[in-house]
C-alpha cells in the first residue's frame, strides 16, 4: 500500500492496483473564502495542487470521503464536486453523506454504519468530533475509516476530529499499524480547535504503537501548526521517530509489521 499526500486532507492511496482519492479539494490556490479574518488577509488554499496528483489523477477510479457537509469545503469543494462527477468516480461515503452527493450527479457507494467489505478486506467507520463547545452544533463531524486488506498494513484515517474517548479505545484496541491523523490545529478566530492540539497529538503517540502520518497543514489559513512547529513539538518530546511529516506530492511506503 502506499499513500501520496496532496494537500490538506486530500491523499491518494494506492493498493492492489486501485487509486482510492481520500477527501479532493481541488480548487486553484485562493480561489475559496478564507476561514479567518482576524491577521488573516490571504483566501484559500494557500497552495496549488502538487504535480504529483496530475501524474495520479488519470488512474484514480475511486473516492472516499468522511464528510462534506456544512460548508466543508476543504473535503469536497465545487472543482472536486465537477471532477468526481466527470470522471464517473465511484465514491465511497456514509449514509449521511450519500443522498447530498448523489444530488450533485457523483456515483456514490454507502458505506455500511459499522463494518463494510471493501475490496479485498473491510473497512470501518470511527466517529469523529470536530471540536467541543459551544461550536459543536454547527460543525459537520463525519467520520474516520479503519481499512483492513488482505496482505497489508492496517490503515486508520481519523478524518477532521480532537481526539476523544471513542478514538483512544478503539486505538488501544486495535493499534493500527499506520494513522494519518489531523496535526494542523484548524481554528477559526473564536471558539475551540478543530483538530488535535499539541497536547493530543502527544498523547496520540502514547496511545498507538504505530506510525502516525501528519497532515491537514500549511494549505488553509485557519491552520495553526506548519510542519515546522511540529517538528519542533515531536523533537522535544523524543517522538521524531514515530512520526511521518510528508511534503504535499510526497509518496509513503506503508510495511506491515
Amino acid at each position: 500500500m502506499k499513500i501520496t499526500q496532496i494537500r490538506n486532507a486530500t491523499l491518494v492511496i494506492e493498493v492492489t492496483g486501485k487509486y482510492i482519492l481520500l477527501d479532493p479539494m481541488l480548487a486553484k490556490k485562493s480561489t475559496l473564502p478564507r476561514l479567518r479574518y482576524y491577521k488573516s488577509q490571504q483566501r484559500n488554499p494557500l497552495v496549488e495542487l502538487p504535480s504529483a496528483f496530475h501524474q495520479l489523477e488519470n488512474k484514480i477510479a475511486y473516492a472516499l470521503i468522511t464528510h462534506c457537509q456544512k460548508g466543508h469545503f476543504d473535503h469536497l469543494d465545487k472543482a472536486a464536486e465537477r471532477w468526481l462527477r466527470n470522471n464517473e468516480i465511484t465514491t465511497f461515503c456514509t449514509k449521511h453523506d450519500s443522498r447530498y452527493l448523489t444530488k450533485k450527479g457523483i456515483n456514490t457507494e454507502v458505506l455500511k454504519e459499522q463494518c463494510s467489505p471493501f475490496f479485498n478486506g473491510t473497512i470501518e467507520q470511527v466517529a469523529a468530533k470536530h471540536t467541543t463547545g459551544w461550536l459543536t452544533p454547527f460543525m459537520e463531524h463525519g467520520v474516520g475509516y479503519f481499512i483492513k486488506l488482505e496482505n497489508e498494513a492496517t490503515l486508520y484515517l481519523m478524518g477532521d476530529t480532537i481526539l476523544t474517548n471513542e478514538i483512544r479505545e478503539f486505538i488501544k484496541k486495535n493499534q493500527p499499524d499506520y494513522i494519518v491523523a489531523p496535526t494542523g490545529k484548524a481554528q477559526f478566530d473564536i471558539g475551540a480547535p478543530l483538530l488535535l492540539t499539541e497536547k493530543d497529538i502527544i498523547e496520540l503517540a502514547s496511545l498507538s504503537t504505530g506510525i502516525i502520518i501528519a497532515n491537514h497543514m500549511e494549505a488553509l489559513d485557519h491552520c495553526r501548526i506548519s510542519r515546522a512547529d511540529l517538528t519542533i513539538l515531536l523533537s522535544q518530546h523524543n517522538l521524531l521517530t514515530r512520526f511521518i511529516i510528508p511534503d504535499d506530492g510526497e509518496t509513503i511506503e506503508l510495511n506491515g509489521r
